[in-house]
């Protein structure tokens, strides 16, 4: 039985990701920062979920978490780096500068590392990696300046342990979603009628359809790398240059 180790999974995609995974027979380490929603995800899937709560930007407790982890589920043969932060939707300069922390730290540093804690098993088990970037790291917009500089970080990232990992058998991915319709985008907007009002009538994409993504390139035949993907609902497209006028 293969494991995988979620961060980010107590709610959008991490969560929809660890039924996805469950539900294929794989065992499924879920972390988080909150406790009661890992209990409940625990209670809905059983033995095969093991949950553990901490904070990605806490450097004790992610190593706690890793070197804690039970005889059954220490074999990791998938890391689905998910967990991260948008916060704000000012322009630079009104952006609050702690925002701007937070989302480094978590968005790079807790990326970077749980990589570098997972990769000698990862290596040992010829496992994968799976960085959840965004259509940000390649498209700007107003409001986007450091969460879409960490996105990218997380799609370069990717693309430079593909090439370190050359030999080793071990697969990475970044997956880069448009528009879909989380938690998540309530916590950027900051509001729940603002979210609905932003991707009202837009159908966007669900969790379950990335949890789905991520399944099938997991579950790719062991000799095929998906080295980045790009999804957007249909609804959404690239937007035009901006243009200042006098």
């Amino acid at each position: 039985m293969k494991t995988a180790f979620i961060t980010g999974a107590t709610s959008g995609i991490g969560a929809a990701a660890a039924r996805r995974f469950v539900a294929g027979g794989w065992r499924v380490i879920a972390t988080g920062r909150r406790q009661d929603r890992l209990d409940a995800l625990a209670a809905e899937l059983g033995e095969a979920l093991h949950p553990i709560a901490f904070d990605m930007r806490d450097e004790a407790a992610r190593e706690a978490a890793v070197a804690g982890l039970p005889v059954d589920f220490a074999g990791v043969d998938l890391l689905l780096n998910n967990a991260g932060l948008a916060l704000g939707t000012a322009p630079a300069q009104g952006a609050c500068l702690s925002d701007w922390q937070a989302m480094i730290d978590t968005n790079i540093v807790g990326v970077v590392a749980m990589t570098h804690r997972l990769l000698p098993t990862l290596i040992e088990r010829r496992g994968a990696i799976v960085n959840l970037s965004s259509v940000a790291a390649i498209y700007p917009y107003t409001g986007g300046n450091v969460y879409g500089g960490t996105k990218a970080f997380v799609r370069q990232f990717s693309l430079g342990l593909r090439s370190d990992l050359h030999g080793t058998g071990v697969r990475v991915t970044s997956i880069e979603p448009g528009m879909v319709e989380t938690e998540f985008t309530t916590v950027r907007t900051g509001d729940r009628a603002a979210s609905d009002t932003l991707y009202a009538g837009a159908d966007p994409m669900t969790a379950e359809d990335i949890a789905e993504t991520i399944w099938w390139i997991a579950t790719l035949p062991p000799h095929l790398n998906i080295n980045a993907l790009e999804l957007m609902p249909v609804s959404q497209s690239f937007a035009g240059f901006q243009v200042a006028r006098t």
